[in-house]
């Protein structure tokens, strides 16, 4: 079983969560298991993130539901019977784990269905959050009576923002894991970095990465992003042999065994050296990634620390003759975007993207920002003001997409601001990429992790030894 924090801290998130909302019934379905091919054969176990904050059990087959009006916390389960223990051995009871987390009654699975209906046919507002697992669709859907196919659209606005203000401040506690699932993040990439070298498999060293999430935590907090094409921004292909000359571009981080998550990006010269055009871009976007962490505080909108990396991005690629006229016109209009197509960053925390089930314009957006629909700035996830507390990634890029390129250069968009002709020397050039994880403090911010190699010099001196 998962260790948990002590109950007190689960007691407390729930009654903050009471204050918050004043009327109804929160419902949290807890995820089950997920077969990969046949029922008995399943992914590996994980379970949501609004439960494992609110209620802390890492354990399948459980729902809960905190009640405003006659305040109570129930959570519905069912113990295992001798058949499963035959299998999986003993297991702690039902009431005996949610004891652990400090909620006292505990009811069989099958009357949650009840307890919901009964609530809703007193007229009380049943509070759900958006489901993104077709199974507990389906089962909040016959709860519910809400019909299955938009039953997401029906998710209580009122329950996903008080969420979303609980979840976005993290405790000292919750600072502490994700500081371990920092660590274990360093670990990885330095041990991918120690056999960047030409003739090594792309397979075998997402393999390494994998194997090293797993024996510190609950293994990788997404899938590894590794390749050779670093323009593909998620690329998950790892069919490649290293080639001396190319660039390897590693997005990956770790989960902790409490489900708190880390997030680095480091693109590596295969054999520790780049080449000058490869320098060049790795030096800007490093610029970008160093300026970025140190403008973050408290009181500013995370957009304009997006659009300052963005600047530093486009005066260096000026300087090297890919972009020309006004800079900081260039970037308001969204011209950099041919090269850096995305946001600066996002929260972290129980996810990597954090909370991005309840949908990112709740999460990284609110009353006082709202995304924008320029090219590049729309996809930016996080925007809204900085507070202390929050944990938030800052990584910039530069890409060089031949599609995207293809497509511009025949538009002659933003012609006044990019010289396409220098662009057609880079055109297989890749993708560089850097990430580091952030916390907001009082006074201004701190990079969460032991130090994870990012200068050319140091990775010079790691990279195959």
């Amino acid at each position: 079983m998962n260790p948990i924090f002590n109950a007190s801290v689960y007691q407390h998130r729930r009654n903050l969560l009471t204050n918050e909302i004043k009327s109804g019934v929160a419902l949290f379905l807890g995820n089950n298991e997920a077969p990969m091919n046949y029922p008995s054969n399943t992914y590996h176990y994980r379970q949501d993130s609004n439960f494992i904050y609110f209620f802390g059990l890492h354990v399948a087959n459980l729902a809960a539901i905190i009640d405003f009006d006659d305040p109570k916390t129930v959570i519905f389960g069912d113990d295992y019977e001798i058949d499963d223990i035959i299998w999986m051995g003993d297991q702690p009871s039902v009431y005996s784990l949610t004891e652990s987390v400090g909620v006292k009654e505990v009811r069989p699975f099958a009357q949650l269905y009840d307890y919901i209906q009964k609530a809703a046919q007193q007229g009380r507002k049943i509070h759900f959050t958006p489901p993104y697992r077709g199974d507990n669709k389906i089962i909040l859907s016959n709860i519910t009576k809400i019909d299955v196919n938009t039953i997401r659209n029906e998710a209580s606005v009122e329950l996903i923002k008080a969420i979303v203000k609980l979840r976005s401040v993290k405790e000292e506690i919750e600072i502490s894991e994700m500081e371990k699932a920092c660590e274990y993040g360093v670990k990885m990439h330095k041990t991918v970095m120690k056999r960047c070298i030409s003739g090594a498999a792309e397979l075998e060293l997402a393999g390494i990465a994998e194997g090293v999430a797993l024996s510190h935590g609950n293994g990788v907090s997404f899938p590894v992003i590794l390749s050779q094409h670093g323009e593909t921004l998620h690329n998950h292909t790892h069919d490649q042999i290293l080639k001396t000359g190319n660039m390897l571009l590693m997005d990956a981080g770790v989960e902790g065994l409490m489900g708190y998550a880390s997030d680095y990006t480091r693109t590596l010269p295969i054999d520790g050296k780049f080449t000058q055009k490869q320098q060049e871009i790795y030096e800007i976007v490093l610029k970008a990634n160093l300026s970025g962490i140190d403008a973050t505080k408290p009181g500013l909108y995370y957009k304009e620390v997006h659009q300052l990396a963005a600047t530093v991005i486009a005066d260096g690629l000026k300087n090297l003759g890919l972009m020309k006229g006004d800079v900081h016109e260039a970037v308001t209009l969204g011209a950099h975007a041919l090269f850096f197509p995305h946001g600066l960053g996002h929260q972290l925390g129980l996810d990597v993207h954090d909370m991005e089930d309840l949908g990112e314009n709740y999460v990284g957006y609110d009353e006082t920002i709202s995304r924008s629909n320029i090219f590049g700035l729309d996809a930016l996830r996080m925007a809204r003001e900085l507070k202390p507390g929050f944990v938030i990634t800052v990584e910039p890029g530069i890409y060089f997409i031949p599609q995207l390129i293809d497509i511009w250069k025949k538009e002659q968009k933003f012609a006044q601001f990019i010289n396409y002709d220098k662009v057609e020397e880079y055109r297989t050039f890749g993708g560089i990429r850097i990430e580091d994880d952030v916390l907001i403090t009082e006074t201004g911010h701190r990079v969460l992790g032991p130090h994870l190699p990012k200068t050319v010099d140091e990775l010079a001196e790691i990279i195959g030894k």
